[in-house]
């Protein structure tokens, strides 16, 4: 399984960005995806689930600010972040659950990530 997040980089307070993940050795279709992040000396959390039939989850932090997708003819993930605040600034990271699971702060497996830095 190979997870490859895109589009991270710096944005000001209130911005907007929208990561990317393409995955491969692993059906999108059919499995659990999401996004955690990880914040300098804090530790990893879950940020957002969608799961293989379309249901979505999300951490009370960032409800209606940011929107997970997925193309499932690309195999791609999507996380669109919206109203971005200074603690949104994180390393952020792909993740897919291998075991059938869908559970937004126990995903088994995740990419390198993806830096978003959100500063004034």
């Amino acid at each position: 399984v190979r997870l490859a997040e895109e589009g991270g980089g710096p944005v000001q307070i209130g911005g907007s960005l929208r990561l990317s993940c393409a995955a491969s050795g692993v059906t999108s279709s059919s499995v659990c995806m999401g996004w955690l992040r990880q914040a300098p000396g804090k530790e990893r959390e879950g940020v957002a689930t969608i799961d293989s039939d379309g249901t979505t989850s999300y951490a009370d932090s960032v409800k209606g600010r940011f929107t997970i997708s997925k193309d499932n003819a690309k195999n791609t993930l999507y996380l669109q972040m919206n109203s971005l605040k200074p603690e949104d600034t994180a390393m952020y990271h792909c993740a897919v659950d291998l075991r059938g699971y869908c559970f937004l702060h126990d995903l088994d497996y995740w990419g390198k990530g993806t830096l978003v830095t959100i500063s004034s």
